[in-house]
């Protein structure tokens, strides 16, 4: 009688223990996801403002066609891409055109005097300050995730689930260099 309640409570702890593992990778998956749909909204935010940013600049005399063309051309890629890590590459990719755009842009004293353009500013300058909060909780779900998926014993479960590595949000080098102006407030 006591070999078999020593194998019942062996075979119920080894039990209790995988799904423990189970839904710890489930919620680090799940609180991942959470995290890049909360940053994705501010993303497709300051995506927003390229039309903006695009008509603001046909009412003055700057020509800079080819970022803004780039910032169109990204904002399309942006909004049909499925694949978080590829949204995270377009994003830092226009976050570093737009930056360029407006540091060019700041040259420009009939820019500079746009309500418009100063308006446009401030709003971007608002959201680049958001998303730097969001990147912070996302990379820490990612760090999180990364992690929980390569300890043993979980990574067992998450090569059965096919759970891949994910990708942090990476300052741009051109983003760690930014030479903040007392205008803009990038991070």
């Amino acid at each position: 009688m006591i070999p078999i309640l020593i194998i019942i409570i062996v075979a119920a702890g080894l039990v209790t223990f995988l799904i423990s593992s189970y839904n710890r990778l489930v919620l680090l998956k799940n609180n991942m996801a959470k995290a890049f749909a909360n940053i994705d909204v501010v993303l497709k935010q300051r995506a927003d403002e390229v039309p903006n940013l695009v008509k603001t600049v046909k009412a003055t005399a700057l020509n800079e066609n080819t970022i803004l063309k780039e910032l169109v051309s990204l904002r399309s890629q942006y909004f049909n891409e499925d694949k978080s890590n590829e949204k995270i590459k377009i994003a830092g990719t226009i976050g570093t055109k737009m930056k360029s755009f407006m540091f060019t842009a700041e040259a420009y004293p009939g820019i500079k005097a746009s309500q418009s353009f100063l308006e446009l500013q401030k709003r971007l300058s608002e959201l680049e300050d958001i998303i730097a909060d969001r990147r912070e909780y996302f990379n820490d779900s990612v760090n999180l995730y990364n992690t929980g998926i390569e300890v043993f014993p979980d990574f067992i479960f998450a090569k059965m689930m096919n759970y891949k590595k994910k990708e942090m949000m990476q300052f741009p080098d051109a983003e760690k260099q930014y030479n903040n102006s007392k205008e803009l407030s990038w991070k």
